[in-house]
Parts: C-alpha cells; structure tokens; sequence
C-alpha cells in the first residue's frame, strides 16, 4: 500500500491545464444546490469498473502525474457541507463517514434552504474561508486556519466533487469533552476543481515546510498528509488493504 506524501516529500505538480490562480466563475446559488441534490447520480463511485469507464466523459478520466507547480494563492467557489468529528488526524478512513453524513444532511434541505456559499482562499501561509456576496445562510466556520492546524487534504472517492480537510482543534486541551479532529467538507462546481483544491493545500503544505527548515529557530511544524492520489487509485488501495485484512 503506498504511503501518502507529506509536508516533507516532493512538492505537488499540476498539468498545464490547471495552471494559473484566476478565481472561477461564481454560479449562481440556487444551482449549486440542486446539483447537490443529484451528487450520489453524478459522482458516485460505481462498483463496476468496466461500465464506469465506458460512461465517464474523457475529461473525467483519472488524471495523470502532475507537472507544473501550482502558484499560490488560489481561490474557489464552493459550497460548505458542514463539519463532523474525526476519527484520526489523517486518512481517508476518517472523512468517508463524514462526508457521507453531510451529504445525506444536505440532500434532505426543504425547498428554498441553501448551503453556505463561501470563497475558499488557499495560500502557503493557510486557507481563509469567507461568504460570498451571494450568501444568505450564515451557518458556517469562517475566517483563517493557519497551514499548521490542517493535517489533512482529500477529493473524497465516492463525491468526487467534494473536498475534506481535518482540522487540529489547538484548544481542546480537554480530550474527554472536546473532540481534537474535525472534519470540514466543501463541493467543488466541478470534479476538477475538488483535485485542483486538493492540488492547491498540497502545494501550499510543501511551501510552508521549505520556510521551517529555512529558518532553524522555527518550531518543528506537525506532520501533514495530502492524498494526491485519484479517488479510482484511493478505491483500489481501500480494497487491496481490505482483502489483507
């Protein structure tokens, strides 16, 4: 099973087609979410792989090594999910169930609810997370989070439009009534977008480690993981680690 590369690995590379840090465009809010609605149609992992290949567009095949450097900063237009406590500080195992859960919350909105439509800026010092002029729901966890209490970055493998990060809550100094973990969870307008999000954090985790070492009297920053893996790569491994279970 293939380890997953962190703060101290090589940094991430784009294809040529994601270069640049010009915004998208924003779509309207109340089309957003009704393509929340049809996630479970649209990016669902299906069992068969053969039937999956002949369906899927040729833009949506998995996408090859990257190549070039993402320059930072990015920003993107996403609609907030929510957040749930995290099993771990890393892996997809822990923001499966919680993106499960989320998405089931936010299939369930009565007509006229709207998920939070934020702007999600990622640079090498962090990710800030503002509302968009559009917003109306202000149910949402705003403001910045430094690059050193991320510890984790996924395009989820059955949502592939959504991305999850887990957050390392730095006050809960009390384990028994405060979870540290919490798993945030964003949809992307598009798959690509998720990976170039996903692409994005881990280019901004390799600049903020080559800051540290360039300065000794830093403290030593915790451990990161990013999977830069495809969710079709993601899903192979899961069954590979299953079967030698």
């Amino acid at each position: 099973m293939r380890h997953l590369p962190t703060h101290d690995a090589p940094g991430p590379q784009l294809p040529p087609k994601m270069n640049g840090s010009k915004a998208p465009a924003a779509p309207p809010a109340d089309e957003i979410t009704k393509e929340i609605r049809k996630l479970n149609f649209e990016d669902h992992a299906a069992n068969n792989k053969d039937t999956k290949q002949q369906q899927r567009p040729q833009q949506e095949q998995p996408q090859q090594p990257p190549s070039t450097a993402l320059p930072l900063p990015q920003e993107f237009v996403v609609k907030y999910l929510g957040r749930r406590d995290a099993g771990g500080l890393w892996g997809i195992k822990h923001t499966r169930k919680p993106v499960d859960e989320m998405v089931a919350r936010a299939k369930e909105l009565k007509a006229g609810d709207t998920l939070p439509f934020l702007k999600m800026t990622v640079s090498e010092k962090g990710v800030n997370i503002a509302e968009m002029p559009q917003n109306v729901n202000k149910d949402f966890e705003g403001g910045f989070y430094n690059i050193d209490v991320i510890s984790y970055g996924v395009q989820d493998l059955v949502y592939t439009r959504v991305f999850a990060m887990i957050v390392v809550k730095e006050d809960a100094t009390n384990l028994k009534t405060q979870h540290p973990f919490q798993c945030h969870a964003f949809v992307c307008d598009s798959r690509h977008n998720a990976r170039k999000l996903t692409f994005a954090l881990a280019q901004a985790f390799q600049q903020f480690s080559k800051e540290v070492k360039g300065n000794k009297a830093a403290k030593k920053p915790k451990k990161f993981a990013i999977d830069l893996r495809s969710p079709e790569e993601i899903e192979v491994d899961l069954k590979e680690a299953d079967s030698e279970a």
